[in-house]
């Protein structure tokens, strides 16, 4: 039976989308330093990111944007973005593997793994996957949004993103739906009116 480990990048952030991936490894074809993404160097998630990609019997990205975080929260938007990343796979596994403690609805077997992105190969290399697409797309974010550090913090509520989402006020992407970013927009509309 195929396999796909199930992961995603970006629950935290206070900006951009939440993306995750499903990978089906090849279990001919072994891939060394597989690891929980966070744990990994920006240099080793590239490398991975490249072999995975050449290497996995299959691959699927989804993602679930800002405005759609706001509608349906964090949660939901989470396991919608897994939905459509499995929903990408080139071909369909017989069973997801999903780290967390939550699995989106799918139409085949599916088992939550805490902690899964450390234990099981294919979970790892899906974290790695939707770590590397969301930290690209938020330096180019950086690029359309400048200002804000978005290259450097990729939207996690830093210090110094909090202090500039503060004096500035959110822009497109920001989740409004988030308590820093909505007391940010409560304090520039209080700004605006005096």
């Amino acid at each position: 039976m195929l396999i796909a480990g199930v992961d995603e990048a970006g629950r935290g952030p206070l900006a951009g989308p939440v993306i995750a991936a499903a990978v089906i490894l090849d279990p001919n074809k072994c891939i060394k330093g597989l690891a929980d993404s966070k744990a990994l160097s920006e240099a080793q998630r590239e490398r991975l990111f490249v072999e995975i990609c050449h290497s996995a019997l299959a691959f699927g990205i989804g993602r679930a944007e800002y405005h759609e975080i706001d509608t349906i929260n964090i949660l939901q938007a989470t396991l919608l973005s897994m939905q459509r990343a499995i929903s990408a796979l080139q071909i369909m596994p017989g069973k997801v593997l999903v780290d967390g403690n939550r699995c989106p609805e799918v139409s085949c077997l599916a088992e939550s793994i805490i902690g899964g992105d450390r234990l099981v190969p294919a979970i790892s290399a899906a974290s790695i996957l939707a770590k590397v697409t969301r930290d690209r797309e938020m330096v180019q974010m950086d690029k359309i949004y400048p200002g804000y550090g978005f290259a450097q913090h990729k939207g996690y509520p830093t210090a110094q993103h909090r202090a500039t989402l503060y004096e500035w006020g959110p822009c497109q992407i920001h989740r409004l739906s988030f308590s820093p970013v909505r007391i940010a927009l409560e304090r520039q509309n209080a700004r605006d009116v005096v």
